[in-house]
């Protein structure tokens, strides 16, 4: 047992890495919009999204844990083509994801400092602090931040969410939505609504990334495969919380505007300050800037994962192309990765300005149009991280049980269905 907790304890930290990730612009926009919207209405589809994805994102440090190598790895093994199949994916998202998370967190700081300066100066701003902070710190100082701002966050969240519960009607509310009298709109929303929850699949390979950079930080073997169960164990209660607190979003959605004429406003800015005016209506007035301070801190944790997480990958990404990956030469701290890695992170950054400069007016459309793209490509990644974790290199005893695997078919189908009903839709 003293071995079991130990091994835990070794692996503990990519599970909040996850957390900090998705817990951002998917929560604190699309699931407090999806209360504001439909009172509890999208709470099945919030709770559906994540059980049915759950598979795809465990893939991730299933397979890292299993092999010793990332999940990039094994789609190299499936083939070239699959890899540049990858590339375009994240190329098709990584500026429009970056570019929702940065301008949210910089209106919220904004919001925190008082300042009224320009949504795109202060992103560039909080761009370059995270930039510094990776070139410092580097991975460790990643895991300790996250560690400590995933746990503010929860609990603001879950106190705020709970005091929010009796302004809710229960006994009217309905936990799934009506479809007969949805218009196009509406699926238009819920397509963006699961395109991120908990977050783009994407995160996936970022996780078996960071599930390696936290064996070799802890000196872990980077010969033999790690303990399989521990990591999961990890895994499992940063991706619980991510589902925790999005109900938790929509409930105070559902409590402070559904019904009551409040609208989510259109700019960064505006919607920070109605983030925090969710929690100072059920908390009190005196919590305001201790929130504004909690919900800074996970979205600046949300945009320092983006603007790792993708160079992270890009520079891997590079290195598969050219060469196969065996367990325990990935390096990203020095040499030929350590410059593919910040070659990457200067054009994640500029693209994205960019990109912020074209669709900064309205808030909702660079959101939806972030998280459309990823919902499009989730039913394809999740598919490739499925044919990785059940491949031969994964030693059958480590491979997923049968219900895993039951469970992964099930989301794939669910999410191929839904892309598919999408696009008709919109050519119709």
């Amino acid at each position: 047992m003293q071995g079991v907790r130990r091994s835990f304890w070794k692996s503990f930290g990519p599970g909040l890495l996850f957390a900090g990730a998705a817990v951002g612009v998917s929560h604190q926009v699309q699931s407090t919009r999806a209360g504001a919207g439909y009172g509890l209405g999208l709470i099945g589809v919030v709770l559906l999204a994540n059980l049915l994805k759950y598979p795809a994102f465990r893939f991730g440090s299933h397979y890292a844990a299993a092999t010793g190598t990332s999940l990039l790895e094994g789609y190299r093994r499936q083939g070239k083509l699959v890899l540049g199949l990858y590339a375009l994916l994240t190329l098709g998202t990584m500026f429009t994801v970056t570019a929702a998370v940065t301008v949210v967190t910089a209106g919220l700081l904004g919001l925190l400092l008082g300042v009224q300066g320009h949504p795109i100066a202060l992103s560039a701003v909080l761009l370059a602090a995270c930039g510094g902070l990776l070139a410092v710190g580097r991975f460790a100082w990643l895991d300790r931040v996250i560690k400590v701002v995933v746990a503010v966050l929860t609990v603001s969240t879950v106190a705020a969410a709970a005091l929010a519960l009796p302004r809710i009607d229960f006994a009217q509310a309905s936990f799934w939505p009506d479809l007969a009298q949805w218009t196009r709109a509406d699926f238009a929303f819920a397509a963006a609504l699961v395109g991120w929850m908990p977050s783009a699949v994407d995160i996936a390979v970022w996780q078996s990334l960071w599930t390696l950079a936290k064996r070799d930080a802890t000196g872990g073997s980077k010969s033999a495969a790690m303990d399989v169960r521990a990591v999961l164990l990890d895994f499992d209660i940063g991706y619980i919380g991510t589902a925790l607190l999005a109900v938790c979003f929509v409930l105070l959605g559902a409590a402070v505007m559904f019904g009551k004429g409040v609208a989510p406003a259109a700019s960064a800015g505006g919607f920070a300050a109605q983030i925090v005016s969710l929690y100072a209506g059920t908390l009190g007035a005196w919590s305001a800037p201790l929130i504004g301070g909690a919900a800074f801190a996970v979205m600046l944790s949300t945009t320092l994962t983006v603007v790792d997480g993708f160079p992270r990958a890009i520079a891997v990404l590079v290195q598969r192309f050219g060469r196969a990956e065996q367990a325990g030469e990935l390096d990203l701290e020095q040499g030929e990765g350590r410059r593919a890695y910040w070659s990457a992170l200067v054009v994640l950054a500029i693209g994205s300005l960019f990109v912020l400069a074209l669709l900064l007016k309205t808030l909702a459309a660079l959101v939806d149009l972030a998280t459309t793209l990823s919902f499009l490509s989730a039913p394809v990644l999740a598919w490739l991280n499925h044919r990785a974790a059940t491949a031969v290199e994964v030693p059958p005893a480590l491979r997923p049980g049968r219900a895993m695997r039951l469970l992964s078919w099930l989301g794939i189908l669910f999410l191929g269905a839904f892309a598919l009903a999408y696009l008709w839709m919109r050519s119709t």
